[in-house]
């Protein structure tokens, strides 16, 4: 490999500003997974399809396995490890699909988390609270479970928008604030 293969790379990751030199053939995926230690992004069909390895890149689902790396370069990442609150506990999405029994083996859980995340931010950017039942089948028709029935995700995802709801209820009369 020669020097003209790598390049610099310079992207937020969940918060933190890396800085790296990577292989232009390399995904994101990988560069998350292998650099940077982010193992929650998970690699299933390399091919797209099944939306396990999908991250937040500016606000945006997107598949990290069809990207490149360099892509990336200047852009802001998120990845599932970015929805746990600060002490390690699970954000109110997670939560809420735990207590909704969403998954069974779970490897599928990091795609529809964040392709969850991005629906409810998108929503609350347009100053709509909650997606309807339809908007959120429709957005999470991207993603691929082999172990469940779809119904409890999607009950995962509407409990997650009632707790948000509440939170901001709760915030807005001095009580804490809460994410995604």
């Amino acid at each position: 490999m020669s020097a003209a293969d790598r390049h610099p790379l310079s992207m937020t990751v969940n918060g933190n500003r890396i800085e790296l030199v990577v292989e232009s053939r390399r995904t994101l995926a990988e560069i998350l997974r292998e650099d940077l230690g982010l193992t929650g992004t998970h690699l299933a069909c390399e091919h797209g399809v099944c939306g396990a390895c999908t991250v937040a890149l500016d606000g945006q689902a997107v598949r990290s396995c069809l990207m490149l790396a360099l892509q990336a370069d200047g852009c802001s990442v998120e990845t599932v490890e970015s929805l746990c609150l600060d002490g390690g506990e699970l954000g109110p999405l997670q939560q809420a699909m735990a207590d909704s029994h969403s998954f069974q083996c779970a490897f599928c859980a990091p795609g529809f988390l964040m392709t969850a995340h991005c629906l409810l931010a998108d929503c609350e950017q347009a100053g709509r609270a909650a997606p309807t039942r339809d908007e959120i089948r429709e957005e999470l028709s991207g993603n691929l479970c082999r172990c469940t029935g779809y119904q409890s995700i999607v009950d995962g995802v509407e409990a997650a928008v009632a707790a948000l709801a509440s939170a901001r209820g709760s915030a807005a009369n001095g009580g804490g604030a809460s994410h995604a």
